[in-house]
Order: structure tokens, then C-alpha cells, then sequence
């Protein structure tokens, strides 16, 4: 789905809410929050825009900057009635098609906030971004949100990567050996949104790991794989299974503490190579070595050896609640 233009006039019939609750909003008020956490200054930092209309382009992406969290959310009325919201996501290098933490996190805030009327103990609603409508379950704890999951629209797509195993060790500042192979070799996978993803053999690997930007400018730049996440079944909390760090120079994210979207192409990656169908479930721990420690729970649905569904959720705090003057 490409990306739509940011005014929208849309009759007050066509929302699923009261029309009152999109009166023009300036100054625009904003929310920030922090995602795959339920505790304070953890997780992933997010901007929310709960009504961005009249924003251009080039203003969400000014305001992104100006955050300068990994991404920032804009909330626009639904282009189809029968979902919640338009939902446009900004990393300081650009718009991007889909992302989880954005994703989850803008599901709460609205919750949080009123903007998004809880049914009861769940609320599945349903955002429309560029990589498709992407549908979310909101789960309540007295009356307010208390986690929320998504679905992926687009179900894993794998593909090879441009370069060696040694040639992508040296690039992580690792040796070979750190490297896993075989049936856990590297590999490419989207979502809507695809990373390289690369097994290691410890969290200590994990740790060591630096992306080296000379070889990634010169390899990875520009291709699929250009955002990598590295990854070892070796946890640190009870109750966790993989530990993980992602890298994404490409949209000015040096590392993030907590990426939804990568996170479900690590489910897909991981089912396929799983020899049982059903439900397989992992929790991953990311942002360990960045001082923001975040739980992500995953999700796949596997029937007769394929792959059904992805599903990635977390708990989310928010932080705070201000006004951009002036935009």
C-alpha cells in the first residue's frame, strides 16, 4: 500500500468513533511511551501523534527528527470504515511500511488515552499502515491496557544474503566460529519489512557484536539485508528464550532497543526450522546491552508444516503527554 497524502476529508459517517474526537488539533498533541516494557525509561522510546491531521510529509518526518526516538507514530482517520485508524510510521532516516514496536505501542496509547474504547478483557482493533491492515489485541487489566499483540500482515518471505559467512562476522566484529550454520544459517526475512537476521552461538557473541560500517556501506547498503539482527538461544532472565541486538544505520538507528518487526521474522525464522506444528511461542530480550532492557513475546501458527500466522506483543508504559507549538 503506498503511502497516502496526510489531509484527509473524510465524513464524520466513516468513523468508528465519535467525529469530535478529530476536530483539527492545534497545537498537536503528543504521547510518548515506552514499548515491550512495564517498566519506566525501558523498552523502546515512541512518539504518538493521536491526530495528525494537516501534517505534510515533510513535517512528520521534522518532528520524528526532533524526537529522535528509533520511531515516531502519526494517527489519521481510517481510509476503510470498518478500521480503526490510519497509521503512518517515521524513523528519523524516512517512512518505513510497518514496524512492531510503533505498532504496539500506538494501539496502547490510543487505548490508554480514550481515543480507542475498550470492549471489555480484549479489544482487537485494526491499523492500516503501509504494509497493509494490520490487525491488534488489546488486553485490559481494570479497564485500561495492559498488553497488546499484533498480527503481521504479510506472512514470513526469506531470501539469501548478499554476502559470506565470514564476510558478515567480520562486519559484526566477530569470528566465524561465533557464526551458527547449517539449518541456522544466516538468512534474510520480511514480514513487510525484512532483516538479515544472524544466529550466534551465546549472548556473549551477542554482546561482543558491532556493526563495523565500512563493510556494511560497502555489502549490505541498499539491499534487503541491510538491517541486521544478531541473535542466541542463550537468555539472561528466567522465562526468556533468545537474546538479541538489531542494526539498522539505513533509517539513522544506530541500534534499537526493541524492533516488533524484526522480532516476527525471528518467529518465522525460528518455526520454519521447528519440526512440530501448532502454536510455538519464544520470548526475546533485546536492548540488554543499550541500558533499555525489553521483553518481546513471539508467536507462529504452524499447520502441516507452513507457517499461518505471526504474531508479536508486549506491555507498554506510558510517559508523557506534551504539545508541539508552532508546527
Amino acid at each position: 500500500m503506498g503511502a497516502p497524502s496526510s489531509e484527509f476529508s473524510v465524513p464524520s459517517s466513516l468513523f468508528p468513533v465519535p467525529s469530535s474526537q478529530f476536530s483539527p488539533n492545534v497545537p498537536y498533541t503528543f504521547y510518548t511511551a515506552d514499548v515491550f516494557t512495564d517498566t519506566l525509561f525501558g523498552g523502546n522510546q515512541l512518539g504518538v501523534l493521536p491526530d495528525a491531521r494537516g501534517l505534510t510529509t515533510e513535517q512528520m518526518l521534522a518532528i520524528t527528527r526532533e524526537f529522535n526516538y528509533s520511531e515516531s507514530t502519526f494517527v489519521f482517520p481510517p481510509e476503510n470504515p470498518k478500521h480503526t485508524r490510519r497509521v503512518r510510521i517515521f524513523t528519523p532516516g524516512g517512512e518505513i511500511p510497518f514496524a512492531g514496536h510503533p505498532t504496539v505501542g500506538t494501539a496502547h496509547v490510543l487505548a490508554a488515552i480514550g481515543e480507542v474504547p475498550l470492549t471489555g478483557p480484549e479489544t482487537r482493533i485494526v491499523l492500516e499502515e503501509n504494509v497493509g491492515p494490520v490487525t491488534v489485541l488489546i488486553r485490559a487489566r481494570d479497564g485500561k491496557p495492559d498488553f497488546a499483540q499484533l498480527s503481521v500482515a504479510m506472512l514470513p518471505q526469506v531470501s539469501q544474503p548478499p554476502v559470506s559467512r565470514a564476510q558478515l562476522a567480520e562486519m559484526l566484529s566477530l569470528d566465524s566460529a561465533d557464526l551458527l550454520d547449517g539449518d541456522y544459517a544466516p538468512q534474510t526475512v520480511s514480514c513487510g519489512l525484512p532483516f538479515l537476521l544472524v544466529p550466534l552461538r551465546d549472548r556473549k557473541a551477542v554482546a561482543r557484536s558491532r556493526l563495523r560500517l565500512d563493510p556494511w556501506e560497502q555489502s549490505l547498503r541498499g539491499t534487503p539485508s541491510e538491517m541486521v539482527m544478531v541473535f542466541a538461544a542463550d537468555a539472561e532472565r528466567p522465562g526468556s528464550d533468545i537474546r538479541a541486538r538489531m542494526y539498522s544505520p539505513s533509517v539513522a538507528v544506530a541500534e534499537d532497543p526493541a524492533t516488533g518487526s524484526a522480532c516476527a521474522c525471528l518467529a518465522g525464522y525460528l518455526a520454519a526450522r521447528t519440526p512440530r506444528d501448532g502454536t510455538l511461542k519464544w520470548v526475546v530480550e533485546q536492548g540488554f546491552e543499550m541500558g533499555r532492557p525489553s521483553i518481546l513475546e513471539i508467536e507462529a501458527d504452524k499447520n502441516a508444516g507452513k507457517i499461518t500466522a505471526v504474531r508479536v506483543g508486549g506491555r507498554t508504559v506510558l510517559v508523557s503527554k506534551g504539545e508541539l507549538l508552532g508546527v
